[in-house]
């Protein structure tokens, strides 16, 4: 008896607690740099989920590591529902580049909301002499390791895109990683660096300016923006499709109730038209699943990516 009484004590103040939910700003960590889909996206949602929650909601970008070192702050910060994590992709990657990571993502942080998900769309410098993907993988194939890509860090979405491509092709290459998606492009634009795959919603206002060459979209199917660029299937690789996704997580212990509550905020607002049609313009597409189905995902995309990265041989 003794016991039932602590435990619906605990849950009348966990409901108490998420009724009063939030009271005072959010604060939002993003483990990439500024100027990155995975920055750009989560920052559109947070700015308009402030006014649906009521609280502002602060952005601080920490990269470095593959989004680890910023992940790494929210697992262990206060599980109170005023410290979110915006991730991407990276997040199911990096437990297998990783595996002495401080915290366990499957047991440290819990799915709080998908945004959605996204292509990474392979771009070269316009300088370069590929007009399409073969004529790309025959040149890579006749200078093994002459060709090199760039990425936002060992393990990131944008360099586990590349490898699958990569192996996919058959083809040597040299990684470049950088600290954020802003000096990739910086270093395509300038033909420093030979090919990049890069998120749609960054690629795409480049790509129409002529800006950079599209040469191959991650999907298993062609997208709208981009009719003309085919899948991997279409250039007749196997095995080299991958998604880009971004989503919201909480630290694990952070009450059922206020995760409910900022999912249902969440959703509320990715159906309304006007966000649709934001996230459209940057290339997002809507995944629409709950906090359970979110963890069920992240998990199997962990078993995927450990198979690639053990194939590729990729190391911190």
């Amino acid at each position: 008896m003794r016991w039932a009484v602590v435990a619906g004590s605990l849950l009348l103040a966990g409901m108490a607690q998420a009724d009063s939910w939030p009271s005072r700003l959010i604060k939002a960590t993003i483990p990439f740099g500024a100027g990155s889909a995975a920055d750009v996206v989560p920052r559109l949602v947070f700015d308009r989920l402030s006014a649906e929650l009521g609280q502002a909601i602060v952005v601080e970008n920490r990269p470095g590591a593959g989004g680890t070192i910023g992940t790494g702050a929210i697992a262990k910060a206060d599980a109170d529902g005023y410290n979110i994590l915006a991730q991407s992709s990276a997040l199911s990657i990096s437990p297998a580049i990783y595996p002495k990571l401080p915290f366990d993502i499957t047991k440290d942080l819990s799915s709080a909301l998908m945004i959605g998900v996204s292509a990474n769309v392979m771009i070269v410098p316009v300088s370069r002499p590929w007009k399409t993907v073969e004529d790309f993988i025959v040149d890579a194939r006749a200078r093994p390791g002459g060709i090199a890509f760039g990425s936002v860090g060992v393990g990131s979405a944008t360099h586990i895109s590349a490898e699958k491509f990569r192996l996919a092709a058959g083809i040597e290459t040299t990684h470049v990683p950088y600290r954020g998606g802003a000096e990739v492009i910086a270093d395509i634009l300038g033909g420093r660096i030979d090919f990049y795959f890069c998120p749609l919603a960054t690629a795409l206002p480049l790509i129409k300016e002529g800006r950079v060459r599209a040469l191959v979209i991650s999907t298993s199917k062609r997208v709208t923006d981009l009719p003309d660029v085919p899948t991997p299937a279409e250039a007749g690789l196997k095995n080299a499709e991958s998604i880009f996704w971004l989503g919201v997580f909480m630290p694990a212990k952070t009450p059922r109730d206020i995760i409910e509550k900022f999912y249902h905020a969440g959703i509320k607002l990715l159906a309304e038209p006007s966000m649709q049609e934001s996230l459209a313009k940057l290339g997002i597409e809507p995944l629409p699943m709950t906090p359970a189905e979110m963890d069920a995902f992240v998990a199997r995309e962990v078993a995927e990516n450990l198979e690639v990265i053990r194939a590729a041989g990729i190391k911190p």
